[in-house]
């Protein structure tokens, strides 16, 4: 009884904590384990305390472990997110596209900016119908030095993104970056707001549901 109580209360911590629970174990291809994408993807800079954020150094060690385990039989990201530092979510979007166990995104509320790759990083993808993704230029906070070496730089990184988000999706290259420099949809800035179904018709997510039908797909994907 006690050995039964202090698993629930470890369960309980790591929902807390991490935002993650197993979920009920099928026979014969294991259990699914859920994992949220929420707040601000913090980087190498540590972000003020009140901020939400997702630490891409908690993150990556247990997709590993997830890797490497006989008793996860599937993934179920949870994303919403407003984007955050390039560098991390890009890891964590090559990591979560190299493992073999199945995974499935389901974005709810928003994916914005680097929320992007991480929601197409998956071998399949959902969208709630009133969530919203945002496609944007490459924006550095900062020091600027007025420099060609700048821009240069700033056009390298948007490469990356673009490629890995057109190579885990159904989204072309050239349209992708159409949808980055639109000027007629932000009021601030340069860029593409995609709702729902919006996001489906462009190519970047492959369909609009909830949880039901985002559990479902994985569990096909795991019997599979």
């Amino acid at each position: 009884m006690a050995e039964k109580q202090e698993k629930e209360e470890q369960k309980d911590k790591k929902i807390e904590s991490y935002g993650q629970v197993l979920l009920g174990e099928d026979e014969h291809n294991g259990k699914i384990q859920l994992m949220t994408i929420i707040g601000e993807i913090e980087g190498h800079d540590v972000l003020p305390a009140a901020s939400k954020t997702t630490k891409y150094e908690h993150i990556l060690p247990q997709l590993a472990s997830i890797e490497d385990s006989a008793k996860i039989g599937g993934v179920l990201f949870l994303i919403n997110t407003v984007g955050g530092d390039v560098s991390a979510g890009l890891a964590l979007a090559e990591m979560i596209a190299s493992m073999k166990t199945p995974s499935v995104s389901l974005v709810l509320g928003d994916s914005h900016s680097i929320g992007v790759p991480l929601a197409v990083s998956t071998d399949y993808s959902f969208i709630a119908p009133t969530a919203t993704m945002i496609v944007h230029p490459v924006r550095m906070n900062g020091t600027i030095i007025g420099a060609p070496q700048t821009f240069d730089y700033f056009q390298l990184i948007q490469d990356r993104i673009v490629h890995f988000i057109a190579g885990h999706s159904r989204v072309e290259k050239e349209k992708l970056e159409q949808m980055m420099i639109n000027t007629g949809m932000l009021t601030k800035d340069l860029g593409t707001i995609l709702v729902g179904k919006e996001a489906v018709r462009q190519g970047l997510i492959d369909e609009v549901g909830g949880i039901s039908a985002a559990l479902e797909k994985l569990r096909s994907l795991m019997a599979d």
